[in-house]
């Protein structure tokens, strides 16, 4: 048994855990980050075209699939996470999202204290360097690049255009002062290349001598003492091997593996544990619960007298943009996944927006790579951003290289179907402007078949899909089924702190990565407050 101390060990480096890594050995703590998967030497990780390549990569990619459930057409769904240094935010599409006040508000009046809009905005504007918008709002000088899309398509424009005929206003910031409307995307780019978490923030903290990366390092339980988590065991090119810390433990693995390690380690449900052979340590029921992720639909339009992605990566097309990619920094290969996006509400009086409908210039079929089709295309994805429906996160056994059983449960609460249908209903009404009409041809997904609510509901519920942002399964609050406290320490569990997605008390109003990115830069900051204070 090889054994090695450090101050903090961080599990996991993915877009929290490298933040968390970079920001603790600022000030000479010794920091002993594991990562599960290689290095990120993979060339498609940094060229942001690349993504379509990793969707399902058998080595970059835990490939994870939730259970057959009814509510979702009885298929067993893609979940797709990155297994490798940078982990999901090293195989994602880059978009991003910090979003809405509201979410941080209302997070607060659930009893996370210290989370508000006022209280994280200052760590979203640590975190981003962004030239656009006000300063009031944006980030200057942080260590992410945030930037506008150098290159954006006919085809982009005219869904921006066909929004605001649709009645969307046109939002030229919607990290700013407000969310709603129609904005072309932002992106976490530098330069021509992927700008994840490994990539800025790691990258630049690697150097430090106190600071140990140790990658195909598969953390497989936690040390306790009684009631105190001491360090973490893994395995490491078949060698079995242990951190031993003198200040914390932080579990930063995501919202499937985060859950899932403490389950394995004895904490969580007790009843559960038992029936799955776990020694119980702790019985705290809400690990594993409250999951929460978003559910889309895409509505795919063939277009014509438009060049879009479809034709853009197959013949001499490609040919060119490969060296427009090389020679300027700029052309498709620099592409995320969402050009072009749409907040709006599913009723009136919202205060906040519930739905997100994101636009690419493409049209494809997900499989083990994306395939893209023939003619040219376009999508837009309906995106009801906060559920209410809820899942679980389970262990299936005591080993923890058995994949948990992971039950999404979507669309199980009929106010997501209602919000669904509205957000569908929007996107068909984007789609039959006068402004889109004059290059469109035909609808073919789901087609002109589909219009009655019974039948919109059922192909979303046979045809949907996961936006890959799940949260919520280690949730942040002061009731009965939190696992951390607003300060992020495992509720009855000393030395031990869970900083990812996982925490969220629900999915914010968008994509996750900036919000994960945001929770770590917070809880590296609480986490030097608490050890200044036991200093002293």
């Amino acid at each position: 048994m090889t054994r090695i101390s450090a101050d903090y060990v961080v599990v996991g480096a993915g877009s929290a855990g490298c933040v968390l890594a970079s920001r603790l050995s600022e000030d000479g703590a010794k920091v002993i980050l594991l990562e599960a998967g290689p290095p990120d030497r993979h060339p498609m990780i940094h060229i942001p075209a690349g993504l379509g390549h990793l969707i399902m990569h058998p080595k970059l990619n835990w490939n994870y699939t939730s259970e057959p459930e009814q509510t979702s057409g009885n298929r067993a769904l893609m979940w797709p996470r990155g297994k490798v240094l940078g982990g999901s935010n090293s195989i994602n599409g880059m978009l991003y999202v910090r979003g809405n006040a509201a979410d941080f508000d209302s997070w607060s009046q659930m009893g996370c204290k210290g989370w508000a809009y006022d209280d994280v905005l200052p760590f979203f504007k640590k975190m981003e360097s962004y030239e656009g918008g006000e300063d009031t709002f944006r980030g200057r000088s942080g260590p992410l690049p945030v930037v506008d899309y150098d290159t954006i398509l006919p085809a982009t424009r005219l869904f921006v255009e066909a929004a605001q005929e649709a009645g969307f206003p046109l939002n030229k910031d919607y990290n700013g002062r407000t969310q709603d409307g129609v904005a072309y995307s932002q992106m976490n780019r530098r330069g021509r290349f992927r700008a994840a978490t490994a990539s800025t923030y790691l990258a630049k903290a690697r150097k430090r001598p106190n600071l140990r990366i140790e990658t195909r390092a598969h953390a497989t339980r936690l040390l306790m003492s009684g009631r105190k988590c001491t360090g973490v065991a893994y395995t490491q090119n078949g060698t079995e091997k242990e951190v031993h810390v003198s200040r914390e433990v932080i579990v930063a693995s995501g919202t499937i593996a985060s859950p899932q390690l403490l389950q394995v380690s004895g904490i969580g449900p007790a009843s559960h544990l038992q029936s799955v052979g776990i020694d119980v340590v702790h019985d705290l029921a809400g690990v594993g619960a409250n999951l929460s992720d978003h559910y889309v639909v895409r509505i795919v339009h063939h277009v014509r007298n438009l060049i879009t992605i479809n034709e853009l990566q197959r013949g001499l097309r490609k040919v060119r943009e490969v060296i427009r990619f090389f020679a300027t920094g700029r052309g498709a290969l620099t592409f995320g996944v969402t050009s072009a996006q749409v907040y709006c509400n599913s009723r009136e009086g919202l205060a906040s927006p519930d739905l997100q409908l994101l636009f690419t210039p493409a049209s494809y079929v997900i499989g083990k790579f994306l395939k893209f089709e023939d003619h040219p295309g376009v999508l837009a994805a309906v995106c009801p951003t906060r559920p209410s429906s809820r899942g679980t996160i389970l262990a299936r056994s005591a080993d923890p290289n058995v994949y948990p059983s992971i039950r999404p449960n979507y669309l199980s609460d009929p106010d997501d179907v209602r919000v669904m249908i509205s957000g569908f209903k929007h996107t068909r009404r984007i789609f039959g402007t006068s402004a889109f009409a004059r290059h469109n041809v035909s609808e073919t997904q789901p087609g002109p078949d589909v219009n009655t609510d019974d039948e919109i509901e059922h192909f979303a519920r046979t045809m949907g899909s996961s936006l890959y942002h799940p949260v919520g399964t280690c949730k942040m609050g002061t009731d009965p089924n939190a696992v951390v406290d607003p300060r992020l320490k495992v509720v009855g569990i000393d030395g031990l702190r869970v900083i990812d997605a996982s925490v969220m008390p629900y999915t914010t109003t968008g994509n996750t990565n900036a919000p994960t990115i945001m929770i770590a830069e917070k809880g590296a900051a609480m986490i030097k407050e608490d050890a200044q204070l036991s200093a002293n």
